[in-house]
């Protein structure tokens, strides 16, 4: 198991920052490659719900394992190449949101790909996606157009 625990500060409110974190159909405006997501088969923030992901062709199939409006969000998910669980924390701080985003993957070749995935801040790794989350979510909080 590979784990990897990032954080950033959002200029945003927690709820607001749970609010898009959770509205899983923008998903692809910060999450590199997602191509499209299912509808959830439940409410987002209930455990047991289930959608999946895709990234291109590939689909990531997930499911809410724990969900508490507008402090945590964490999900199990999985595809060919990367799965293991996702679990987000949103904590006020001065001026907005420390928001923890913390990932286990499971299996050698999903290690691998953590690995690419949790270096650097490129775009597509798991700092880049994070700080294009606080972004967005800081304009949307400013009444900013998205």
């Amino acid at each position: 198991m590979t784990s990897y625990v990032l954080t950033t500060h959002v200029d945003a409110t927690p709820e607001v920052t749970f609010d898009l974190w959770t509205d899983i159909g923008r998903m692809a405006e910060w999450v590199r490659g997602a191509t499209k997501v299912s509808e959830p088969d439940g409410p987002i923030d209930l455990a047991g719900t289930r959608y999946a992901a895709w990234f291109g062709g590939m689909r990531s199939d997930t499911m809410v394992i724990e969900a508490e409006r507008p402090r945590v969000f964490a999900t199990r998910f999985g595809s060919r190449i990367l799965r293991g669980t996702n679990r987000a924390t949103f904590e006020p701080d001065a001026t907005g949101t420390r928001l923890t985003q913390a990932f286990q993957t499971d299996g050698v070749v999903a290690a691998f790909f953590a690995w690419v995935f949790g270096h650097g801040s490129y775009r597509g790794s798991f700092r880049g996606e994070l700080e294009a989350f606080a972004q967005l979510a800081a304009r949307e909080s400013q009444g900013g157009v998205r």
